[in-house]
């Protein structure tokens, strides 16, 4: 990777780093009230007012704050068969396109959640029973996505280095062998 791309993934990687602890947090906070939820309707036959609309909402954002440090960090889905046949020089390409791919898919549904926050801000949209606010946790997961752009674009960049020079570590980062989540190398 490029100079400039290991730079800009290790400012990124840090805040990328963050907000998958803070999703973390927050599924295991769902989590535990999920489970009190169980024990209320089971013990009581009472339930946590409203959970289930809410759980709908904080497993959405939850789930989203995995999605910076996972890109940065290359933890998606790669199928290297094609490209284990061709080369390394080929396979670089391949990864390429992958990362462009990724890129284009990252900025279309980031894109979107823009406009379902607008859409659902607009229309007051809320929860079918405990009636909650839909938009600002749509915002949380719009900021989130967007926040994905960048990183896709600094991960397509360190590949398109690596596919141009015919080699190098490419476009992600490898934090078992870097302190770029928090630290200094």
């Amino acid at each position: 990777m490029s100079t400039d791309s290991r730079a800009a993934s290790r400012r990124l990687n840090p805040l990328a780093h963050r907000v998958a602890v803070v999703g973390f947090l927050g599924l295991l906070v769902a989590s535990v009230i999920t489970l009190l939820d169980v024990v209320m309707r089971f013990v009581f036959s009472q339930p946590i007012e409203g959970w289930d609309d809410l759980t709908e909402l904080v497993f959405a954002v939850a789930i989203l704050a995995a999605f910076p440090a996972g890109l940065l960090q290359g933890h998606n889905i790669t199928i290297r068969f094609l490209g284990a046949g061709l080369g390394n020089r080929p396979t670089y390409w391949l990864e390429l396109l992958g990362a462009l791919l990724t890129f284009i898919f990252i900025a279309g549904i980031a894109w979107q959640s823009v406009v379902l926050v607008f859409e659902y801000q607009a229309n007051n949209d809320t929860t079918m029973t405990a009636e909650i606010l839909t938009w600002p946790w749509w915002t949380l997961a719009a900021l989130i996505l967007i926040f994905c752009v960048p990183i896709q674009a600094v991960v397509m960049h360190g590949h398109f280095k690596r596919a141009v020079d015919g080699g190098g570590p490419g476009g992600t980062i490898d934090v078992s062998n870097d302190a770029s989540h928090g630290g200094e190398v």
